[in-house]
C-alpha cells in the first residue's frame, strides 16, 4: 500500500497534526540542508496548520514557501492561494513566499512564469507537500476533464507546472489555473493529502480501490509507484 491513513476526531486535530509533521520536516530540512522548500495547498482545512507553523521559531529567511496550484487572478484576489499564503507567513519573519502566478494573473504569462521559476529548483525535491482533494477527486488544479490533464499527469514529463482550464470551470471560482505538474509534486520527501467530510470520504475510498488517474486525478498521487503518501483524514 502506498499511503499511510491517519485519522482525527475532528479538523481541528488535523490540522494540529499536520502543522506538527510540516514542523518536523522544516526543521530536518534546514538541520541537513541549511533550506527548506514547502509546497502548500490552499482550502479552508490546512490553513490552521500553517497559522500554527508560521508562529514557529524557525529559521524562516532559509524557508521557501509556494502553492501547489493557483488560480489565474491578481494576487489581491480573494481567490489568490498566494495571497493567503502570504497573509499567513507574515508572522514568520524571512520567509518567502513564492507565485506561481504573475501579479496580474494572466493565465499564458503566469504559465510562463511558473516554469521558468520552477526552472530554480529543478534538482530541489520540496521538503514537504501538502496536497487537498475535491469531491470530483482533483488534486491540486488536476481536474478531470480538462484538456490538459493527461499533460499534467504523465509522470516521465519533464514539465514541472501547467495551465489547467477546468471543464467546466466551478462556479464557485469560475477561473484558469496554474497547477504542478504530478511528476513535480512526486518529488517531494513527504507527502500529506488532507480529507474531511462524509462525501469525500467515499470518494476517498474509491480512490484507494482502484486507480484511474483521468477519471480520479489524485489516484495519479495514491498510486505512484514508490510514493508514500501521509492521509489526513476527519469527519
Amino acid at each position: 500500500m502506498a499511503w499511510t491513513e491517519h485519522t482525527y476526531p475532528d479538523a481541528g486535530a488535523l490540522a494540529e497534526a499536520l502543522a506538527a509533521e510540516l514542523a518536523h520536516a522544516t526543521r530536518e530540512a534546514l538541520a541537513a540542508r541549511g533550506t527548506a522548500l514547502l509546497s502548500l495547498a490552499g482550502g479552508r482545512t490546512p490553513l490552521p496548520a500553517y497559522r500554527d507553523l508560521a508562529l514557529l521559531p524557525l529559521a524562516w529567511s532559509k524557508v521557501v514557501v509556494m502553492p501547489g496550484d493557483d488560480r489565474c487572478v491578481p494576487h489581491e484576489h480573494p481567490a489568490s492561494n498566494v495571497r493567503e499564503l502570504r497573509t499567513l507567513f507574515a508572522a514568520a519573519p524571512g520567509s518567502q513566499v513564492q507565485a506561481l502566478t504573475t501579479p496580474e494573473g494572466d493565465p499564458d504569462a503566469s504559465e510562463a512564469y511558473a516554469r521558468a521559476l520552477l526552472a530554480g529548483y529543478r534538482d530541489v525535491p520540496f521538503d514537504a507537500t501538502v496536497l487537498g482533494m475535491g469531491a470530483d477527486a482533483h488534486t491540486a488544479s488536476l481536474f478531470p476533464n480538462a484538456r490538459q490533464l493527461e499533460q499534467g499527469l504523465d509522470r516521465a514529463s519533464t514539465l514541472e507546472a501547467l495551465r489547467i482550464d477546468p471543464d467546466p470551470l466551478p462556479p464557485e471560482a469560475p477561473f484558469p489555473r496554474i497547477s504542478l505538474t504530478a511528476a513535480r509534486l512526486l518529488r517531494s520527501r513527504a507527502l500529506h493529502l488532507v480529507v474531511t467530510g462524509s462525501a469525500k470520504r467515499a470518494v476517498l475510498d474509491q480512490v484507494y480501490a482502484s486507480a484511474e488517474p483521468m477519471r480520479q486525478p489524485v489516484a495519479a498521487i495514491l498510486h505512484a509507484p514508490g510514493a508514500r503518501v501521509h492521509v489526513h483524514w476527519s469527519p
